[in-house]
């Protein structure tokens, strides 16, 4: 959701051209599977062209490729920093680091709730990629 959510932030800005996107997991539970059927339909329900994207876990090579990495949660932050060689631990970050106006630090997995969960988190997503997207045109 957050990969959609902030390619289509980006896209309407100068940076779309200049940033890369990609999802990956800590704990991909399901390699190569589609998101939720639930994360879809919140995702298309606000107007969102769900990107073409399956599920994989974080390889070695996203911290060479990336320059930074953002994470849902304090528990998928903890993880990457522990994977991590030190040399690229500066670039790991959670995502509401640039929501502003939010006292929250973690997206919550919605996974195990019902659909109000993933619009929630859609929320979370979009505020964000909208602190995101501020940040690197500001």
């Amino acid at each position: 959701m957050a990969q959609t959510v902030a390619q289509k932030l980006a896209s309407e800005t100068r940076l779309f051209d200049s940033l890369t996107f990609d999802s990956a997991g800590t704990h991909a539970r399901w390699p190569g599977e589609r998101p939720d059927r639930r994360a879809e339909m919140a995702l298309s329900n606000r107007g969102y062209e769900l990107v073409n994207t399956c599920s994989r876990k974080v390889s070695p090579k996203d911290f060479e490729d990336f320059d930074l990495i953002l994470a849902m949660d304090a528990s998928n932050l903890q993880e990457l920093q522990r994977i991590s060689p030190p040399s690229q631990l500066s670039k790991l970050k959670l995502l509401l680091d640039f929501a502003e106006g939010l006292n929250e630090t973690d997206i919550p997995d919605p996974y195990f709730g019902n659909a109000e969960g993933f619009e929630r988190v859609l929320d979370l997503c979009e505020a964000g990629a909208r602190g995101l997207v501020k940040h690197y045109t500001a």
